[in-house]
């Protein structure tokens, strides 16, 4: 794990560094989210933070290539070069949008080609489960098409996740910090070999923890489109490139083989539907699939009363179990897995509850204060009485 954790240092000592610079050069061009209506940020916040998560992302896959863990995974496959081929096309659409701003369709368009990239240098998806219990084999042509599918669902679910304080970057290292648990210790699948995966997923990690010093409520920066769209790529990237590497799968191997085509979107669950309802809802309403509103999952929370680090906090800890349960079933027993669920769940039902009853108490308590001092003050208009015996005595003078 040496050269892992080395990995996660440098991507994190890069974006601290680089954040601050990306910060400046954002208020110098004038890349800044004014605060609008569907915006819940209250003062005008630079936007160009995935400029830093992209540097510090390229210093981790760089002194990667040079560690003993590592350098094996640059000498047998293009894999990383490829993903940061892909990243560049990411990164260059969403710099676009968040200097000049362009179309949905011109954005759709870019994530296109980027899982493209991806899909014509051999970032495949070469087998799929399908129910009841089959694994089927995709021939090339379907493979790049499956890909690009799932990458394009892939970045536009964090894109769309994107919307408080340090919301998706914790998600995305949640996620990434999942399927890396699940890459190294599977080793029934990967035969002990280091992996591109492993090294993409350990750059992101450390890249998003970085972020998140300067992310978090109160954000001093955001990610932009250009950070939200990178990240999507790269958790598409690392977990196509775990289920390409895998050997040819048999029925009974459903467990193994399987589990890492649906890790990416069992952490990313809850994106994923706040993402399909907000087609949903748009589709619903007549508008465009593409245009913005107010309403998604980390929006309500804020509205029924939650702050936005507790709305935060709150999708933090739903993903973690999605992100627990994705991997727990893979690699142990199921009764574990189960039982680790379902206190997580008791214990937000709990707090939940607890809370509801600490509001309402706060409220009552709020609601008798003001009850008993509308009795206790004067009237807002009555003369003082210093006041009224010298008005007494200038009109008897």
């Amino acid at each position: 794990m040496l050269s892992e954790l080395v990995v996660v240092g440098v991507a994190f000592a890069t974006v601290a560094v680089a954040t601050p610079g990306a910060r400046r050069l954002a208020l110098r061009i004038g890349a800044v989210d004014q605060p609008d209506e569907r915006r819940v940020h209250t003062k005008p916040t630079p936007r160009l933070g995935g400029l830093a998560l992209f540097l510090g992302v390229l210093a981790g896959l760089a002194v990667g290539s040079q560690l003993p863990g590592f350098s094996r995974v640059f000498e047998e496959t293009s894999e990383p070069q490829a993903i940061v081929l892909a990243c560049l096309v990411i990164v260059g659409v969403g710099l676009l949008d968040d200097i000049r701003g362009i179309s949905a369709t011109a954005k759709l368009a870019g994530q296109v080609v980027a899982a493209g990239v991806l899909a014509l240098s051999g970032v495949n998806l070469t087998f799929v489960y399908v129910p009841p219990g089959n694994v089927v084999a995709l021939g090339p042509d379907l493979a790049a098409l499956v890909t690009i599918l799932a990458v394009v669902a892939m970045v536009n679910a964090v894109n769309l996740v994107d919307g408080l304080d340090g919301l998706a970057p914790g998600i995305v290292a949640i996620a990434a910090g999942a399927l890396f648990a699940y890459v190294q210790l599977s080793v029934a699948v990967t035969d002990g070999l280091p992996s591109s995966a492993g090294l993409v997923l350990a750059a992101v990690v450390g890249a998003c923890l970085a972020f998140l010093l300067y992310n978090f409520n109160p954000a001093s920066i955001f990610m932009g489109d250009t950070g939200a769209m990178l990240l999507g790529l790269l958790l598409a990237a690392a977990g196509v490139s775990a289920v390409g590497g895998t050997i040819q799968p048999s029925r009974g191997a459903f467990a193994a083989f399987s589990i890492p085509v649906l890790v990416p979107a069992i952490v990313l669950a809850v994106p994923f539907a706040d993402t399909v309802w907000a087609i949903l809802r748009r589709l619903r309403s007549g508008r465009a699939v593409f245009s913005p509103d107010k309403q998604h999952l980390h929006h309500r929370l804020v509205e029924i009363g939650h702050s936005q680090r507790r709305a935060v906090l709150i999708m933090y800890y739903w993903s973690a179990l999605l992100a627990f349960a994705g991997v727990g079933v893979s690699l142990l027993p199921l009764p574990v897995v189960v039982g680790v669920l379902t206190a997580g769940v008791v214990l937000a039902l709990a707090a939940m509850v607890v809370g509801r009853l600490l509001r309402a108490r706060h409220r009552r308590a709020g609601r008798a204060r003001r009850f008993v001092s509308s009795f206790t003050k004067s009237p807002p208009h009555a003369p003082q009485p210093a006041a009224d015996q010298r008005k007494r005595s200038r009109n008897r003078l």
